[in-house]
């Protein structure tokens, strides 16, 4: 690992893929359970679904956010950001560990609503 890597970045990532890959299959299979019959009951599940839906999309991005930070990491380019090649601040990583962009480049992104 790279000495200017904290300890444990990459367990801390692993750790959190874990985390959002047993979120996700917890939504996955809440998506899947049947509907009720009773039709005011079945509005009220769809609404639901709708809500958990939206949760599980959340919970894909971030897995693949991690998964990149991790391919970033073993290809030795973790750290830098993915837009501009600067170094992504100690702060933001140790914040936010699978950042692929520098504090900057993440608010013209926001900013200009910029997907990826």
């Amino acid at each position: 690992m790279d000495p200017n890597q904290p300890d444990g970045l990459r367990d801390r990532l692993e750790n959190k893929k874990l985390e959002f890959s047993a979120r996700l299959e917890r939504i996955t299979d809440n998506l899947r359970r049947g509907l009720e019959s009773d039709s005011k009951e079945r509005a009220i599940q769809l609404e639901d679904s709708e809500v958990v839906d939206a949760l599980g999309n959340e919970a894909r991005k971030e897995l693949e956010k991690v998964s990149q930070a991790l391919r970033r990491m073993d290809a030795g380019k973790y750290g830098l950001c993915s837009r501009c090649g600067s170094a992504i601040g100690a702060k933001r990583i140790e914040a936010y560990p699978y950042a692929g962009e520098c504090i900057e480049c993440a608010t013209i992104k926001e900013a200009t609503g910029a997907r990826n």
